[in-house]
């Protein structure tokens, strides 16, 4: 979608605010402000509601959101004495008040019917074939009423939303809005429009209930690859509504790599291309051990050779030297760390605006226990893609180790709810018991710790979790049992590797975790 007011073009697709046709740059945070104004241009928009939209909820103070809106107006060559775009009513709000034209280019039937494939390649570097999606309007069934709209409603949001993930192509929604079918054909859909996903949903109501059904299939097969159901009530549509935007968007983000893995997988690996080498990196790197995590490293070095400006495939590789230092699997930890800075700034000079690649960034500072500047770029990372739930995590982790527990709580229990199936769960399941740690209530502490190490993928760090979670709430028998198993997986960690892995700020805490870990025998 792109919107156009006076001289300015905002390019939602593209990320961009143009002023007669030249790129201003603007801050992930101001970005996200100008789009929600605009879009909500036709209503007053109040500093609670842009709370939390743009800063996810967290207390921020009302001197920084005036810091946003007036970088804002900075950037529209507007001030507050003029106003001509973005109106302060006093202990209101904002409203976006200039005129706005909207456009979504429709293509002609020609274009539809054959979509040229360089159109995407221009877009594409060598080597990486970017997969892409059709969101086509939800079907109504039963008596919608007044709520009509969402069935419209809901995939135009999907689509402005899939827009931000930088690995996906969507199809704009002038042209998938024009396949509305009661029983459309995947396969057809995927040949009009040149992709290889398409997403369906149908919108039930009966009574004061409201079921939304979608599912995902991949064009080339018609096979359904995924489907959920998401129940609610009619009077709260517009709850219901953003909620369930929120859970497609992570299950989308989860699902669709996954699928071109295996794809890939089948296909054999001789004929890996840099996208699907990526990908079969991801699902070695997320099994935490010395073997997989080289695996990785050689798939993702693949990635880069046959696609240098890949910025997701140098992430990857910061990840891995993420994780040799992390879980202490070689003697030059300053070596990996450099490394995992270095790959990751890559990342960035090649996409900025790529939340992954700052969300490996943000983690590179956790290895120097640098949690202010770790969070400013997980802050950043988690702007750029709301619902990004790795993300959301890492930044709950780094809030909880730095005191903030009641924070770290609340976007831990966030990123559960987005992404119960995710390969990062376990550490999901960690920082909850960190949480309980850090705020005394060692019981609720010793139960996360305990699903955290048993959840598929945990790593040897969680076992320790779990054995001064256990420790700590006096249950000693269970303590030693988790510090027995991680001897018998990694017979020399010590209790100054837990205390470098977790750097915890709060004094009282570390001291207490530090006694706790000596007296296992760390």
């Amino acid at each position: 979608m792109i919107y156009r007011f006076g001289r300015f073009e905002l390019d939602l697709a593209r990320s961009e605010l143009r002023a007669d046709g030249e790129r201003r740059l603007l801050e992930p945070q101001v970005f996200a402000l100008l789009a929600f104004l605009v879009e909500n241009r036709e209503r007053l928009v109040s500093r609670d509601e842009l709370i939390d939209r743009i800063w996810d909820g967290r207390v921020v103070s009302d001197s920084a959101v005036s810091s946003r809106v007036k970088s804002l107006r900075k950037a529209l060559d507007d001030d507050g004495t003029r106003q001509q775009f973005i109106r302060t009513l006093n202990r209101r709000g904002f409203r976006f008040v200039a005129s706005v034209d909207a456009e979504t280019p429709l293509p002609s039937m020609v274009e539809l019917a054959a979509p040229p494939h360089d159109a995407l390649e221009a877009e594409t570097p060598a080597g990486l074939v970017r997969p892409a999606i059709a969101v086509l309007p939800f079907q109504l069934v039963g008596n919608t009423g007044s709520h009509a709209m969402i069935g419209d409603a809901l995939p135009h949001e999907l689509i402005a939303e899939l827009a931000r993930l930088r690995w996906l192509f969507v199809t704009a929604r002038g042209s998938s809005f024009r396949l509305r079918s009661p029983d459309p054909d995947v396969r057809e859909v995927g040949r009009l429009l040149n992709v290889q996903y398409c997403l369906t949903g149908t919108i039930e109501v009966a009574g004061t209930q409201l079921v939304v059904t979608t599912e995902l299939a991949d064009t080339r097969s018609g096979r359904v690859i995924w489907a959920e159901r998401y129940p609610g009530r009619i009077d709260d549509v517009h709850a219901v509504r953003s909620e369930i935007c929120s859970q497609i968007l992570t299950s989308l983000e989860i699902r669709i790599p996954l699928h071109e893995a295996e794809r890939a997988r089948l296909a054999g690996t001789e004929n890996l291309d840099a996208w699907s080498a990526y990908h079969l990196g991801l699902q070695h790197l997320y099994r935490f051990n010395r073997g997989d995590n080289a695996l990785a490293a050689s798939l993702f070095d693949r990635a880069i050779a046959q696609d240098p400006g890949f910025a997701r495939a140098h992430a990857g590789l910061s990840f891995v030297h993420f994780q040799t230092a992390f879980l202490r699997q070689t003697n030059d930890i300053a070596g990996e760390i450099a490394s995992a800075r270095r790959l990751a700034q890559r990342g960035l000079d090649l996409d900025p605006l790529d939340p992954f690649v700052n969300f490996t960034m943000g983690r590179s500072y956790w290895l120097e226990g640098d949690l202010d500047r770790g969070l400013a770029w997980l802050e950043r990372s988690t702007t750029l893609s709301p619902n990004y739930a790795q993300g959301i995590y890492a930044r709950a982790w780094t809030e909880t180790l730095a005191g903030r527990e009641s924070d770290g709580r609340k976007h831990v229990d966030l990123a559960m709810r987005l992404s119960p199936l995710d390969p990062m769960y376990y550490a999901m399941l960690g920082t909850r018991a960190f949480t309980h740690m850090f705020d005394g209530d060692y019981e609720a502490a010793a139960q996360w710790g305990d699903r955290a190490a048993r959840s598929p993928g945990a790593h040897v760090l969680i076992a320790m979790v779990a054995s001064v979670a256990q420790s700590l709430a006096g249950n000693d028998a269970a303590a030693r049992e988790w510090a027995r198993q991680v001897k018998e997986r990694n017979a020399i960690l010590t209790t100054d590797d837990f205390l470098r892995a977790f750097p915890m700020r709060p004094e009282p805490v570390r001291t207490r975790i530090a006694a706790a870990l000596n007296g296992l025998g760390f």
